[in-house]
Parts: C-alpha cells; sequence; structure tokens
C-alpha cells in the first residue's frame, strides 16, 4: 500500500479542486462526473473497459476491474475519496484501503448491508425496521422449514450478486424451492429466503447522508418494474397518505444513520395493506449509491442525487431536495429485441419535435435486448395534482411513448411525425 500516496502518480486537478475516485465506469459515474465538472471537481473512475460510459466522457481514466486490490488501490492514488457506482467491491480491498488512511464513503462496514442481503435484512430486524419474514439458508432442510411456515409464499434470493431480478427466484412448489437452493448452494452461491408478501406496489425512498451526519431525503416515489428491471418512476408517488410519506422518509434517513452510511442510498420498498387495512411498508432492498429510483433528480429536483452523492462523500453541506415540478416521471429506455434501422440521433431529433418538453439522457451504451441504454424525465407544468391519477397518468404516457420511441424507432400509438396522427391526450 505504499504506492497509495505516490505523488508521481497522481493527475491533479489544475485549480487544486478535490478529486473523487469512482470504482465502476458505468452510467452512474457517467452521470455523476457531470456533477463534478459543475462542481469544478475531478471524477476518476475505475472502469473495466475504455469504452464504458464514464470512461467515455471523463479524463482521468483507471482500467482494471473492481475485484483486482491493485486496480483499486491505483484508482485511489490522489485521491480526497473513494465512493462506487456498484456495490461488488470486495470488502476485504476496502478495509485494507482503509487501514492505509483511504477515505472510503461508505466505508466497508456500511456497504455491506448493501453487498449481502441477509446482513441486512438482520441489521434492519435488529432496530425493528419493517421487513419481510426471512432466513439464512444453509440447507435444503433449512428451505423445507421455512416453506412450511410460510405455507409455501417463499421468495429465494442469493445473498450476494443479484441486481436487476437476477438471483431472484420465486419457487411455485416445495420441489422447485428444493432445486433452485440445491443447485445454488453446490455453486457456492449464499442463500437466503424471504416471505413472499402480497404488495400494492413498489416505492423507493431516497436519501442522502454526510460524515458530519447531516441527512436530506427526496420526496418518496414509485417504482414500476417490468421484468425485474425499472421501467418506470413516478416523482412523488401519487396518493400516498401524508404520515405514511413522512415515515418512510424517517425510516430511510434512520436506516443512513444507524448503518453510518455515507452518499446516497436508496431504500426500496413494498407498500403493503396491514392488519388494520390502513397501508403499511416494508423494506425490500438497499442500495448506497445513486440509484435508477432517482434519476428524476436530474430534472426534477433542486439537487440531483448525483451532484448530491458528491456533496455527502466530501463533507460538504448537502443540498435542497425540494422538486423543481409537481410530478416527474422517468422511463427508462431498455434496448429493444431488435435495434432499428435509424440511428440513436435521429430518434432523438423526431423525439424533440413532438415533445420538446422531454429531457433525454443517453448512456453511451450499445443496443442490446433489455439493456439501460438511456432515460427519459417528463415534468409536470406548474399547477397539476400529483395526487390526480389522471393527471399523473397523462404525464407518464409522455415518459413511456417517449422512451419506447428511443428504444424501437417506432411511436406505440402509431403516431405519423409527418401528419401528427393520430393524436394523443398528450399532443392537445
Amino acid at each position: 500500500m505504499d504506492h497509495v500516496n505516490d505523488d508521481s502518480r497522481i493527475r491533479r486537478n489544475p485549480l487544486g479542486s478535490p478529486v473523487v475516485a469512482m470504482i465502476g465506469g458505468g452510467q452512474l459515474a457517467r452521470m455523476t462526473h457531470q456533477s463534478a465538472v459543475a462542481l469544478g471537481q475531478t471524477l476518476r473512475v475505475l472502469a473495466a473497459d475504455p469504452q464504458d460510459p464514464a470512461a467515455q466522457v471523463t479524463p482521468d481514466v483507471v482500467i482494471g476491474s473492481h475485484d483486482d486490490p491493485d486496480a483499486v488501490r491505483r484508482a485511489a492514488v490522489g485521491a480526497d475519496v473513494m465512493t462506487f457506482d456498484h456495490e461488488h467491491v470486495p470488502p476485504e480491498i476496502l478495509l485494507e484501503l482503509e487501514s492505509a488512511g483511504v477515505a472510503v464513503r461508505p466505508r466497508a462496514s456500511a456497504l455491506i448491508h448493501a453487498q449481502d442481503k441477509l446482513v441486512m435484512r438482520r441489521a434492519l430486524a435488529e432496530i425493528g425496521a419493517p421487513v419481510p419474514p426471512f432466513t439464512g439458508v444453509d440447507s435444503v432442510d433449512d428451505v423445507r422449514r421455512f416453506h412450511a411456515e410460510q405455507e409455501g409464499w417463499i421468495v429465494l434470493k442469493a445473498a450476494r450478486g443479484g441486481y436487476d431480478g437476477r438471483g431472484v427466484w420465486m419457487p411455485d412448489s416445495l420441489e422447485e424451492a428444493e432445486r433452485i437452493a440445491t443447485e445454488q448452494l453446490d455453486a457456492g452461491v449464499p442463500m437466503m429466503a424471504e416471505a413472499r408478501v402480497p404488495w400494492i406496489r413498489e416505492l423507493s425512498a431516497l436519501v442522502a447522508r454526510s460524515p458530519f451526519g447531516q441527512g436530506a431525503v427526496w420526496p418518496v416515489v414509485e417504482t414500476v418494474q417490468r421484468d425485474g428491471i425499472c421501467a418506470v418512476v413516478v416523482a412523488p408517488a401519487t396518493g400516498l397518505p401524508d404520515d405514511l410519506r413522512s415515515a418512510v422518509q424517517a425510516t430511510a434517513l434512520r436506516l443512513a444513520e444507524h448503518l453510518d452510511v455515507t452518499g446516497v442510498m436508496a431504500v426500496e420498498l413494498f407498500e403493503v395493506t396491514g392488519s388494520d387495512d390502513r397501508p403499511g411498508v416494508l423494506v425490500n432492498e438497499l442500495a448506497m449509491r445513486p440509484h435508477n429510483s432517482g434519476h428524476w433528480t436530474m430534472d426534477g429536483a433542486t439537487t440531483s442525487q448525483f451532484e448530491q452523492h458528491l456533496r455527502a462523500v466530501l463533507d460538504y453541506p448537502l443540498g435542497s431536495t425540494v422538486p423543481t415540478a409537481p410530478v416527474t416521471v422517468m422511463a427508462n429506455v431498455l434496448g429493444a429485441a431488435q435495434a432499428p434501422e435509424m440511428s440513436m440521433d435521429e430518434r432523438v431529433h423526431h423525439l424533440g419535435a413532438r415533445f420538446p418538453h422531454a429531457k433525454v439522457h443517453l448512456y453511451g451504451k450499445s443496443e442490446r435486448p433489455g439493456r439501460k441504454i438511456g432515460h427519459v424525465n417528463v415534468l409536470a407544468d406548474p399547477g397539476v395534482d400529483p395526487d390526480d391519477a389522471e393527471q399523473v397518468a397523462t404525464i407518464r404516457a409522455v415518459a413511456e411513448h417517449a422512451a419506447h420511441w428511443l428504444s424501437h424507432g417506432e411511436w406505440a400509438d402509431g403516431w405519423d411525425p409527418h401528419t401528427g396522427a393520430p393524436v394523443g391526450d398528450f399532443d392537445r
């Protein structure tokens, strides 16, 4: 670790501004770079490939793998702080860096709760946070016991490494649960099981916390998942009772403090019906980094999640999270089954002609089926009621039509760019 402070290897910002090292060169790092530029900072990224989204735009790139100790050390050289665009860096690498004096934020002791679902569940249960019934799975006997306790309504999860629907199984029978557990345990995958709870919708509470202990939270949003991938985010969540909204935000802030999180954390939740028939929530997942459910903040909040993450890990005062519009809808641009012949640039051109108010964010990725290649934000006009489902549905339709057009090069409603027909409600 001697070379961590080797000045000969440091690329310095000419103005002496902070250098933030981010492990991972994906779209989250790319969008964080945009905020770093605005703040006069340098974002160094550890990217696996020179064509990774963030490596395309930042001048300070280290090529290497997140699980290569030497590559992570090289990224840390001369940086004021190290942070992440994903949670997959092995804890032992981070502990070594921390012992050498590197400011790792969030620390390994906090990040483990986003890396290991079973560790997270146990920590949340200890402080009384609302979580579904769960158990660790060390053998098929554990699955049989839990399956019987939950009358067959269980979900099996890989405790580590799963994301975007991967590493999650919903067995329809005990035999299927036994088969999945056997296959995964034999492959060395740490497993857990949870009760499969009937939920109304999925929510997310995005929070930021600084080393000083300052916290900030954005409005609670609704997330819509398709095939295990976030497709749409509605900010704020429509029709959420004020007391529940406040309770969710308070829970997110309390979790960030209890787990000693620094930076942005997303708390993903299920809205459920409680025993008294009143709405309630259960915590589903944690992510300790900027998150897909917070992309709406790039245009819909005073401070985006990416700027806030930089401010938090550098221990700056946190920015305002006040929305800039009564409603913002984010729709992910997911690669079509077959990429259109029309270039993406031409698709953006036509989108601007139909929906000039749609804000496009592309990630510099090649197109392949189901891949997140960008997102679109659509902001409501002043005066729109965020709890009026019909008004919100109109804004959502614009965002989803825009995202579908960018993915497929065709309008889902058959709109003709030359004649303008047929005309949807949002074209009037």
